[in-house]
């Protein structure tokens, strides 16, 4: 789940509630958490890369990339995220974006800028049972300054555990909220002692800016393809820092392809960011023909695309096309308005064509918006995987054009051209041949090649490759 969910996501609750109010959309509730790095649903693993574990060197890259934003403290504004984008521009060259403190976006504005230097509690001994130096996840994010002596009971109300993840500390927000709160294991909290507590969070939270940046992958057309992912969760590698990887690697690989479309990696926090990136750009947003928002993208578990609010858009057709012909184990579920920012995107006043793919889905992974989302639990094939299947639905949004058959009366004579098996009357007519008669059936300046896969129930490439050899025989014109 994103930042900033009904203008209070991650609102800590009290003290051991699993349900606490917008907590990120209940971060790890769902069931006790096995040892860090668990398979989430190790019934449903991805085929591909993430089955034959040929992660490779981008498998690799990524996962060393995961490991080495893991130690940032992010939030929706602050130098962590700044950090972060000057990482991702290493590999891509991003557009920086500075929005001011108090920027009208939509029926927002742009928040306060926090950052965090250090936050302790000390028992009186001097000893930090709770110290951010070892996990940033300590602190809820975007908590008030405070320096004070309390008791354990004066202190309680602003302590966050999981009473039934008793090892793990959660992850907890009050972004438009001002208070503050640490967040700790129940185990550690069920061994505190009475007594006083020296409590400190070195923290401001002060006019300043809202970043976000932007890489830029020229096409031939200014129609755009939208791949979008947040940047504001602090050490959680699933959710999103290998979203982050999949996005900055797809980026590299589209670049020197000579694409059709115009491709737009947008890296910025969750809902605020992407609502001020649409509130600054609406020209610009009528550009985008496709998009996906990348998040949870290196466990073990299946892939997952959840449909755009139109629900047959191009980018649904392509990404539910390439699932089911890769045979990968996966899941295709519709639009709700709760999730991630394709819920922004698709908005009825903007209403684009962005859909979003995860592996396991926010919230359905007992590791989500815990300690236990480590490095350890995303891997190098799972994330390869997840490229891979943003790749395929590339390579499809690229090449679905629409044909004309030059020689529409009757099937021409295919044999002649070299396009046709010389023996006829056989049964096992290859897939090839058989994409050759579908895309001259349908080439009718109508259908796409993507409706023709679809139709004929053969693998996008395959048609793809007919229409290619199609046309180099000159039996059929791409139209504009």
């Amino acid at each position: 789940m994103t930042a900033g969910t009904a203008g209070t996501a991650g609102t800590a609750g009290s003290t051991g509630s699993t349900g606490s109010t917008g907590a990120a959309g209940t971060a790890g509730t769902a069931g006790i958490a096995g040892s860090t790095g668990a398979a989430a649903r190790p019934d449903t693993a991805g085929t591909g890369a993430a089955e034959t574990g040929a992660a490779g060197d981008e498998g690799r890259e990524m996962h060393a990339l995961v490991e080495r934003l893991y130690p940032l403290c992010r939030s929706i504004t602050g130098d962590g995220v700044r950090r972060t984008l000057d990482i991702v521009g290493e590999s891509v060259p991003l557009r920086i974006r500075e929005v001011p403190t108090g920027t009208p976006v939509l029926d927002w504005t742009v928040p306060k800028e926090w950052n965090v230097r250090d936050a302790y509690v000390k028992d009186a001994s001097g000893r930090r049972v709770v110290d951010f130096a070892a996990s940033n996840l300590h602190v809820v994010g975007y908590s008030v300054p405070v320096s004070a002596t309390m008791t354990l009971a004066e202190l309680r109300p602003h302590l966050h555990t999981l009473p039934e993840q008793p090892g793990l500390v959660p992850y907890r927000t009050s972004y438009y909220a001002e208070t503050w709160g640490f967040c700790l294991a129940e185990n550690t909290l069920a061994a505190l002692p009475e007594g006083r507590y020296e409590v400190k969070i070195d923290a401001t939270l002060a006019d300043g800016h809202l970043t976000y940046g932007e890489h830029v992958v020229p096409g031939r057309t200014s129609e755009e393809v939208l791949v979008s992912c947040h940047v504001c969760h602090p050490s959680l590698a699933n959710d999103n820092l290998a979203g982050i990887a999949v996005a900055t690697r797809l980026a590299r690989r589209l670049a020197g392809t000579d694409p059709h479309h115009t491709y737009r990696f947008l890296f910025a926090p969750g809902t605020i960011g992407a609502i001020t990136w649409l509130a600054l750009n609406r020209e610009r947003a009528g550009l985008i023909r496709h998009g996906l928002v990348l998040a949870c993208a290196g466990d073990r578990g299946h892939l997952t695309y959840k449909r755009s609010r139109r629900g047959d858009a191009a980018v649904d057709r392509a990404a539910a096309h390439v699932l089911r012909a890769s045979g990968r184990p996966h899941e295709i579920v519709d639009f709700s308005p709760y999730g991630y920012d394709e819920r922004q995107f698709c908005s009825p006043g903007f209403d684009l064509p962005v859909g979003c793919l995860t592996r396991t889905p926010y919230a359905g992974y007992p590791e989500y918006h815990t300690s236990a989302d480590d490095p350890g639990f995303v891997t190098p094939e799972a994330m390869t995987d997840t490229l891979e299947a943003c790749w395929e639905i590339t390579r499809v949004l690229e090449g679905d054009r629409r044909h004309l058959n030059l020689s529409p009366y009757g099937e021409p004579q295919l044999g002649r051209r070299g396009l046709y098996g010389s023996l006829g009357g056989r049964s096992d007519t290859k897939q090839a041949q058989m994409a050759m008669l579908w895309v001259l059936n349908l080439s009718d300046g109508d259908h796409g090649l993507l409706d023709i896969a679809e139709r004929s129930g053969l693998p996008f490439h395959v048609v793809a490759d007919a229409a290619r050899d199609l046309r180099a025989a000159g039996l059929l014109k791409e139209l504009a």
